[in-house]
């Protein structure tokens, strides 16, 4: 195991991501092809039936390079973790694929599958992802004893030990209850459980909301720094543009249970294309007072749709400042712009767009 990680500073490393260099789309570690994942709503007890259905992951697709991360960002309620328990196969898939490692576990469940011990998972609430009852010990401990990992109670507590040094906290701690320990602690427990079988790829639900800024800054120098020693990807869901900027290689944004754009992490934040991705970095504040109160707001107007009866054509347009004709009429199909960068929208790559073009060379 890796010595010990250095986290004692309150801000965020100088290490950035650029220093990983991600695999290409022909080194995809997972791909994710027009993902669905929908809940069917039931009326009566004895004789249930159908009466709609939940659409909360509705044609997503994806992939992730062998050491990168990719960020999923968007509004509460618009399918992310739902797409990471799918991902996970926690969550049944209503169709699509999931390849992972160059094998298709689509139909998988989540107890089976040689993946499980290359595929893990950091869940949001740190006070809620572990048991109050066990010790750490037998919590960052417990993957090994379900694969079967160590062979002696000797090499069990000096894996334990070791996982606990990488992660910054004393190998001492081990025999302590999660009480006793800060939320920054306990989701560093977390961390230290989910690389105990030694994965490819880490699943991050969210994984600093909870906590204080500074302690946020620590965790997250955690993860960059695992992965650089470790080689590990992730699929970083996160609401907190800010987090996403700095952890992320890619970053791709979900609305109403669909991706609206995906690019690179510094071609996002530099020109968005999707009124949507716009108006999210538009609410992202400045550290700068005077450049903050110069700049151009763009609101978001209305409630989102309900995901039983999404709007007909663009799920965004009933909100959207830019709307026009065709985006009531027709649903826009995340177009591909150029590497890596792709956009669901009419004002890019759609039918408006190509008229526009036409009328203008003409």
């Amino acid at each position: 195991m890796p010595p010990a990680i250095d986290t004692r500073a309150c801000a965020m490393s100088s290490a950035s991501t650029d220093t990983v260099r991600p695999g290409g789309a022909g080194d995809a570690l997972l791909r994710v092809d027009d993902l669905k994942v929908h809940f069917p709503l039931t009326r009566g007890v004895l004789f249930k039936r159908a009466v709609g259905m939940v659409k909360a992951v509705d044609g997503v697709s994806f992939a992730i390079g062998r050491g990168e991360t990719l960020g999923l960002v968007g509004e509460s309620g618009c399918g992310k973790s739902t797409t990471s328990l799918a991902v996970l196969r926690m969550q049944p898939v209503t169709a699509g694929r999931i390849v992972f490692e160059g094998r298709d576990i689509t139909a998988q469940d989540h107890g089976s599958g040689t993946f499980r011990r290359r595929m893990q998972m950091v869940y949001q609430d740190p006070y809620g992802s572990l048991d109050p009852r066990m010790r750490v010990r037998d919590i960052v401990g417990e993957p090994l004893v379900v694969h079967r990992v160590t062979a002696s109670r000797a090499a069990y507590d000096e894996r334990v030990a070791a996982l606990l040094a990488t992660v910054g906290l004393l190998p001492a701690m081990a025999e302590r209850y999660p009480h006793e320990f800060s939320g920054g602690q306990r989701q560093r427990i977390a961390i230290a459980r989910a690389l105990a079988l030694e994965p490819s790829l880490v699943i991050c639900d969210e994984p600093v909301s909870a906590l204080d800024v500074s302690i946020q800054a620590q965790v997250i120098n955690v993860l960059m720094e695992l992965q650089q020693r470790l080689k590990l990807s992730y699929l970083f869901v996160a609401h907190d543009l800010a987090v996403v900027r700095h952890i992320s290689h890619r970053v791709a944004v979900m609305y109403l249970g669909r991706i609206v754009e995906t690019a690179d992490r510094d071609t996002l934040f530099r020109e968005p294309l999707h009124p949507y991705t716009q108006a999210l970095l538009s609410a992202v504040p400045v550290a700068d007072p005077a450049a903050e109160a110069r700049r151009a707001r763009q609101v978001v107007r209305g409630e989102v749709p309900s995901v039983m009866r999404p709007p007909s054509g663009c799920r965004f347009h009933p909100r959207c400042p830019q709307a026009m004709d065709v985006c009531r009429q027709q649903d826009p199909a995340l177009t591909e712009l150029g590497p890596g960068r792709a956009v669901a929208c009419h004002l890019h790559g759609g039918a408006a767009a190509i008229a526009m073009r036409e009328a203008t060379s003409a």
